[in-house]
């Protein structure tokens, strides 16, 4: 049971480009007569598929399937729901979550602040590229180079399209590493400015918050401070909840 967990979990780290039988060994450690088993077991299951001309594996429909239920409705949502609700008071600002979904950013959950002029880029259950928002740089800056380069040959007229050159989405994917924060100004929305912060609730998944607000408020100034507020916060959140995930540890974060 557990080598096939371990190997959805391959499957979904390789969702866009696929992974071959050689792939799936390298990664896993596995023998190639169990990696194959396991493989031919998950495809009668279909919660893998093979494409004949490449022969490389994907996560199958059945397996997306529970995915996408569970993304509405979680143990992990319903314990991220209140700390969107935190940083909403102490902001003012709309708060954005959003977890990577393959290639795309995925909204989970959109709280809005006190102050009076409301920033809404992105409805809950909407998905962007990655990069593309400040939640969606922050979860790219998370990522290796090479799988950034491999990202964006898959969506570079949709990219162009928004204006974002390979060179410039490096640009700001550095710039986010070395502050710990991503910060955007007018490349969504004009007028529109925010900060962003992406860690990792599990192996295999990472999720990113992020404030949003007209770029009058959330200036120059104000971006490293609301950025610095974002960084200390989400790493405190997700140490606490590291530590809650522990054995005997159920209780949520906060409580």
């Amino acid at each position: 049971m557990r080598r096939a967990l371990t190997l959805l979990r391959v499957l979904a780290q390789h969702q866009e480009a696929g992974i071959d039988l050689q792939g799936v060994m390298a990664s896993t450690g596995l023998e190639r007569s169990t990696a194959h088993r396991l493989l031919s077991c998950l495809l009668e299951e279909r919660f893998a598929e093979r494409n004949p001309a490449s022969r490389k594996y994907r996560l199958g429909v059945d397996a997306m399937q529970l995915g996408f239920a569970s993304l509405r409705h979680t143990p992990l949502l319903d314990t991220l729901r209140p700390f969107t609700q935190k940083l909403a008071r102490l902001s003012g600002d709309t708060v954005f979550l959003v977890i990577r979904q393959g290639d795309y950013a995925f909204c989970l959950l959109r709280e809005a602040g006190s102050f009076p002029v409301k920033v809404f880029t992105i409805d809950q259950g909407e998905r962007r590229l990655l990069g593309v928002g400040a939640g969606g740089l922050a979860l790219l800056a998370s990522l290796p180079d090479d799988e950034i380069a491999q990202l964006y040959q898959r969506h570079a007229p949709l990219y162009e399209q928004a204006g974002f050159s390979h060179a410039g989405m490096m640009k700001m994917v550095r710039r986010t590493r070395q502050a710990g924060y991503s910060t955007i100004v007018d490349t969504i929305t004009p007028g529109v400015s925010g900060v962003g912060v992406a860690f990792p609730v599990s192996a295999l998944t990472w999720v990113a918050v992020s404030f949003g607000a007209i770029s009058s408020r959330l200036d120059a100034r104000r971006r490293v401070e609301m950025g610095e507020l974002l960084r200390r916060e989400c790493q405190a959140w997700a140490e606490e909840y590291a530590g809650q995930r522990a054995p005997g540890r159920l209780e949520r974060p906060g409580a």
